[in-house]
């Protein structure tokens, strides 16, 4: 063996043998080191919480010598017991006329539109409706008539409008007046009568049913703003004019804030428009400018249509008739009455239930398989056969559009022929007499049938031609619409004679409707 290899290995062994020891002792010094730091620092940790805890000892025996005891918490708020079943706001807010006042004649005033040269003939139909000492308003003419001192008592305050000729009129179809019924409710609002709610505009052969009025205004505030009307039933003469229109004719209220803004600019406004033709389009047109639209409520009826308002009379919406117009174009309202004459027997029905008047109601024969509808003060239809209610309360056609068409297209509301078959056409009963009958508390309305001819019928059912009345009972309801529309039940009584039907018609009972 070499010596100096030998002298190498050893030097080597020795060499590595004394590093491995260097670093096992600095490991051990290391784990040493760290375990004397760890053990300091849980001493530390003991000793702040021990401190914290002499602390806020110390604290709180300080409190409790040198500051009073907290107060105790307040005690938690009653609890309020359940409101009874039927509270104020549960009743206002199901019907939120109930808080409304009611609007009282004295809050009206009717601006009517007349002409001098229709006057003689037209003042018969404001008599009809006007309450002398009751109702405020002002027939505006355009020049001055002859009244007598008598006469004067039983109309309202006559005046002539103020002069239009500033104003331009472009209109070639047109006439020049409707300036001047364009502005008959700004110069009643200027003629100062005190304490007016609402104003009412209508025309000279206009009839109002002055109960209904005030109960669809009630249904309103008259602090706010409305413009409250209908449209034509002419679909055309919407389109023409606008379905936003109220007709004047047909009568529109304006409640007195919104009129008095409308005073103040609709000579400016009505300057703006002089391609129009008539004045319901300038106050429409006003209204626009204004931001108020229209409100419309189906009672008020412009009627622009000619013949026999059998069809649309004897169907009338479930809503309180307000007004009647274009008398002198459509035939009198019962046969064989003139028109001023038929109309005072419709206001003896509405004498008695003004609310009820015209309104539709149906019932079934069953013995006799007809079917029969109603319209309470006016006439009563009897047909062979079932017809459904969702066709009678169907205008049937008995009059023609406002161009004299018999076109069932032109009109802005259903309608349906007056028979589908000849034995359905109906047996018309018209109203004859009414009065109200003390000790039964009930009105007792007597139609009688109008001789007419009709058409041979096969069918084996028996024929309505063997009555010759029909007698409705009926108890008056004045608060009607305080509810939510409803048409009232109709319901066949026994009678002993074979030539008189009796009727009784009222508030329908709990799940009662209209079926054979």
């Amino acid at each position: 063996m070499n010596p100096s290899s030998h002298r190498s290995f050893f030097g080597f062994t020795s060499l590595r043998t004394a590093i491995t020891t260097f670093f096992i002792s600095v490991l051990i010094l290391y784990s040493l080191y760290s375990s004397k730091i760890i053990l300091n620092k849980d001493n530390d940790i003991g000793c702040s919480l021990l401190t914290s805890e002499v602390t806020t000892k110390e604290n709180l025996e300080k409190e409790d010598i040198t500051s009073p005891p907290p107060p105790p918490p307040p005690p938690p708020p009653p609890l309020s017991p359940p409101p009874p079943a039927n509270t104020s706001s549960d009743q206002e807010s199901a019907t939120p006329s109930s808080t409304q006042q009611k609007t009282e004649l004295k809050d009206v005033a009717f601006a009517i539109a007349a002409s001098a040269s229709l006057w003689e003939k037209r003042k018969e139909y404001i008599k009809l409706w006007w309450r002398p000492e009751e109702t405020r308003g002002v027939v505006w003419l355009d020049k001055t008539v002859k009244v007598s001192a008598d006469e004067a008592k039983k109309l309202p305050t006559i005046r002539i409008s103020g002069d239009t000729s500033k104003f331009d009129y472009t209109n070639k179809q047109g006439k020049r007046s409707a300036l001047r019924i364009s502005r008959v409710i700004s110069e009643t609002l200027r003629s100062g009568m005190q304490d007016v709610k609402w104003f009412v505009m209508g025309d000279d052969d206009t009839v109002f049913i002055v109960d209904n009025v005030l109960r669809v205004l009630s249904k309103y505030d008259p602090n706010q703003y409305y413009y409250i009307g209908s449209s034509s039933e002419s679909h055309v003469q919407n389109i023409f004019f606008s379905y936003s229109m109220a007709y004047g004719g047909g009568g529109f209220a304006i409640s007195y804030p919104l009129a008095k803004e409308l005073e103040k600019m609709q000579d400016r406004c009505i300057q703006r428009y002089p391609g129009l033709y008539g004045s319901d389009d300038r106050i429409q047109a006003c209204m626009a400018e204004l931001g108020v639209p229209l409100t419309k409520e189906l009672g008020f009826h412009q009627y622009d249509v000619y013949g026999n308002l059998l069809g649309l009379l004897g169907a009338h919406p479930v809503a309180p008739l307000v007004s009647l117009h274009h008398l002198d174009v459509v035939d009198p309202v019962f046969p064989g009455l003139s028109r001023v004459e038929g109309l005072k027997r419709l206001f003896e029905s509405a004498e008695l239930d003004s609310a009820s008047i015209i309104q539709q109601s149906f019932c079934y024969d069953k013995k006799n398989y007809w079917s029969i509808s109603l319209s309470w003060g006016y006439v009563v239809q009897v047909m062979r056969g079932i017809i459904s209610p969702r066709e009678l309360e169907m205008p049937t056609r008995t009059f023609l559009n406002w161009y004299k068409r018999a076109d069932y297209t032109a009109y802005a509301f259903n309608t349906r022929p007056v028979a589908r078959h000849p034995c359905q056409k109906p047996f018309l009963f018209y109203l004859t007499s009414v009065k109200y009958d003390d000790k039964r508390n009930q009105i007792i309305g007597v139609y009688s049938r109008i001789k007419e001819p009709h058409p041979y019928c096969r069918w084996k059912s028996e024929s309505p031609d063997k009555l010759n009345s029909i007698v409705v009972l009926k108890r008056s309801d004045s608060s009607r619409w305080e509810r939510s529309p409803r048409r009232d039940c109709c319901r066949v009584l026994p009678s002993r004679r074979p030539t008189v039907m009796y009727l009784w018609v009222g508030n329908c009972r709990t799940g009662e409707i209209t079926e054979l």
